[in-house]
């Protein structure tokens, strides 16, 4: 059999992007001598974003057109890649666990050390765990290393900056950001990742619009001048609904702030601006798994920033499109006076009152050890048409968490580890990027989101109203 000499050979190493320590990954290959002795060479090209070594020999097969068998080295095994998850917190626990048990090399960070011991008990694996301490990270940074930050929001562009400049990629469960996005020109520069929105609300939510405009898309009643009504909404509560219909796993500020900020959807084909979440507080009904459910919701933040990524187009009809919260039913009664007290607070006292407000909420409302919360999403599409509805589905996830975690860590957490997952096998595009939009990949997702207990529930109503009317 005729190989490309080696001087082809470095030409191809050079063209693809591989580094000399990447071969260390090859086994259980017959090559020929030729082929071996370039390998074990020193001076191949290094680069930031390193080709495995079987994508190498496979051209190297192609050009020689041979047809030797080549096996592809596990990602998990790749020595010279290390996934840096910073933080320990409740939202962290589940996804740092699937990703140990699936033997990635995991470096976990934290201020904490008692909190990532703990987050990693009895855990065995490709693992270790660092004190966060300023300059820590940097200087452990490798070019390919994956970054997954799940510090406070603050935090996050000081860490996508840091990775772009060590050639690192960067995840975050959180919203994309205008300053985190400035960074995609850099990232596909370099052939980096940085991946926003994969966790619960932002994540999962985005999963489930893009399957239901799919849905939509194929069928026999797609039609952009139909009449779109949209709406997603999440809210994470107590498992046992008390009195106050509500209770924390963190502290209370980000709950305060949320209520106090603007938001922005589409009302009657109107696009309304809400100034405070009291004022737009409306009762919601959702056909769950375990039957239907009346819930309260509001708009948060500014829906029309999803639309065009949902498939919304300017020349759609849109009737109205909403993301936002849900509380469960009674919710805005038990929590009146809060409302009085943030819109009767002047400005200049508003953090004081806030910080105070944070700390009783904290103390009177905060879960107990081991109680156990849940978590409902839905994601609804209904089309009309001449004022009749002929297209009408939703999906839905009606969750609790369990002895060994919260159904809210779970839900932000694993998404985050399958998106980590995918940078690290190079499945990804380089730039910037949030939840899948490709039906193949969320099913995929969602797969393994059920297997760990929370799935979704499908609803045609169309089908129920149909089922209905011949009774």
């Amino acid at each position: 059999m005729r190989y490309p000499p080696t001087n082809q050979l470095h030409r191809n190493c050079a063209r693809i992007k591989i580094r000399h320590s990447d071969f260390c990954q090859i086994a259980q290959i017959n090559l020929p001598k030729s082929i071996r002795q370039f390998a074990e060479r020193t001076d191949n090209p290094p680069c930031r974003t390193h080709t495995p070594p079987a994508m190498l020999l496979a051209q190297t097969a192609i050009n020689a057109a041979s047809p030797f068998h080549l096996l592809e080295p596990s990602p998990m095994n790749d020595t010279h890649k290390t996934i840096h998850w910073l933080g320990a917190g409740l939202a962290s626990v589940p996804g740092i666990r699937r990703l140990i048990a699936s033997d990635y090399p995991l470096r976990l960070w934290e201020t904490d050390l008692a909190k990532a011991q703990s987050a990693t008990r009895s855990l065995k694996g490709n693992f270790t765990i660092s004190q966060s301490e300023p300059g820590a990270l940097a200087a452990a940074l490798m070019p390919g290393d994956v970054v997954v930050c799940m510090l406070p929001t603050a935090m996050h562009l000081d860490i996508a900056k840091l990775c772009m400049e060590k050639g690192a990629h960067y995840l975050s469960s959180s919203y994309a950001t205008p300053e985190v996005k400035a960074l995609d020109a850099i990232a596909k520069s370099q052939g980096l990742c940085i991946v926003n929105e994969v966790g619960l609300d932002p994540g999962i939510d985005h999963m489930l619009a893009h399957l239901l405009m799919d849905d939509y898309r194929h069928s026999a009643q797609f039609d952009p001048a139909n009449e779109h009504d949209f709406q997603s909404f999440c809210g994470g509560f107590p498992a046992i609904a008390n009195d106050f219909k509500y209770k924390f796993s963190w502290s209370p500020v980000g709950v305060l702030l949320a209520l106090k900020s603007p938001a922005r959807a589409i009302l009657d084909s109107k696009q309304v601006d809400i100034a405070h979440a009291w004022d737009a507080i409306e009762t919601y009904g959702v056909d769950l798994e375990g039957g239907y459910e009346t819930f309260q919701s509001y708009p948060n933040r500014n829906s029309l920033d999803f639309m065009a990524e949902y498939g919304f187009t300017s020349d759609w009809n849109v009737q109205r499109f909403v993301r936002g919260t849900l509380r469960l039913d009674g919710w805005a009664d038990a929590w009146g006076d809060i409302f009085k007290t943030i819109e009767m607070t002047p400005a200049e006292e508003q953090t004081a009152m806030l910080s105070s407000l944070s700390e009783r909420l904290w103390a009177d409302h905060a879960y107990e050890e081991g109680e156990r919360d849940r978590v409902v999403m839905v994601v609804e599409l209904k089309v009309m048409r001449d004022g009749a509805t002929i297209w009408h589905k939703s999906k839905s996830i009606d969750s609790y968490g369990t002895a060994r975690g919260s159904a809210m860590a779970r839900l932000v957490s694993i998404p985050l580890s399958l998106a980590t997952e995918a940078v690290f096998k190079g499945e990804l595009a380089a730039g910037l990027q949030t939840a899948p939009h490709d039906p193949s990949r969320i099913r995929a997702w969602l797969e393994t989101i059920s297997e760990h207990g929370d799935h979704i529930h499908h609803v045609d109503h169309s089908m129920e109203a149909r089922y209905i009317a011949a009774e």
